[in-house]
């Protein structure tokens, strides 16, 4: 292999996978010009095009991709032994990529990762939050956290948060201009809020289950939001129903201001996960393991 050759293919897998010579550049530590020029020249060296451009966007071509497919295993090999050097140092180091859900960054990340990159300051991490279910393997991602019940099987999986519930609220004076629903139907009638999710473009479903029995609703209403806050704000303001996490209305339940209906049709499900490959565990991916491993509490 020509000297440099690695250089230009994690040069390449990074422009690949971040589909922008700007922010592959800033990966790598050079300029968007200097990288350019790097393709450029790997591409002239095996008489092969390897990106396709235009002025405003990058991506592989098909040629890429087999390439792309081919070497990101080998590169995260190297990067994993050079990160298991700090074996013999005797503290972690190297960088983790991460990617999540707004949900599990506020909840699981925001409390315990300040901590963990005080306690390892030689570990870097970058976390990318998307509510699209990502490939880590195929994104250059060590990790990922999400649902549990999303979970693909032949990852390793972590459990960092508690079991969840999602339940349906209003407001008492919505109540008071509408019937309760008995059953998942009859939301078909009522001015329910929903919830875009941000990366797919999608509607969130609402999910229920009783006795063996699964249901998905389409609901329909006045508002769609791809912000969960202003959803929430609408519920409380008595604008429609809510299909919201139990522990962000536990609150508003306990207290009078919102009303829970549809209760037996709420069963709980998995909380988040940290899932990674069953492959060797660099030093600071064992520690960000133990970091964000949940051992009990409240949800904060």
């Amino acid at each position: 292999m020509r000297r440099g050759t690695l250089d230009d293919l994690a040069a390449f897998a990074a422009v690949a996978r971040h589909r922008s010579f700007t922010r592959a550049a800033a990966e790598m530590g050079l300029s968007a010009s200097a990288l350019s020029h790097a393709m450029r020249a790997l591409e002239e060296r095996y008489g092969v095009r390897l990106l396709a451009r235009t002025t405003r966007s990058v991506a592989p071509t098909p040629a890429g991709e087999r390439l792309l497919r081919s070497v990101t295993p080998a590169l995260d090999e190297v990067v994993r032994g050079l990160d298991a050097l700090a074996d013999w140092r005797g503290e972690p180091s190297g960088s983790l990529r991460l990617t999540t859900f707004p949900y599990a960054a506020r909840t699981i990340l925001e409390p315990r990762l300040p901590r963990f990159l005080i306690d390892n300051p030689a570990v870097s991490v970058e976390v990318n939050v998307d509510d699209r279910l990502t490939d880590i393997v195929a994104a250059g991602f060590d990790a990922g956290i999400r649902f549990g019940e999303t979970v693909e099987r032949d990852m390793v999986a972590v459990r960092v948060g508690p079991d969840l519930r999602t339940v349906v609220v209003a407001t008492p004076d919505y109540f008071a201009r509408h019937p309760r629903p008995d059953t998942p139907a009859d939301l078909e009638v009522h001015r329910c809020v929903n919830y875009r999710l941000v990366g797919g473009g999608g509607l969130l479903p609402w999910e229920f289950a009783r006795e063996g029995r699964e249901v998905r609703v389409r609901a329909s209403g006045q508002l769609i939001a791809n912000d969960g806050n202003l959803a929430a704000a609408a519920v409380r303001a008595g604008a429609g129903l809510g299909y919201m996490l139990e522990y962000e209305v536990a609150g508003d339940i306990a207290a009078g201001r919102l009303v829970q209906v549809l209760d037996h049709w709420c069963p709980p499900f998995p909380g988040c996960y940290l899932y990674y490959p069953d492959r060797q565990v660099t030093p600071a991916m064992r520690s960000l393991i133990e970091a964000l491993r949940w051992r009990g509490g409240a949800i904060r």
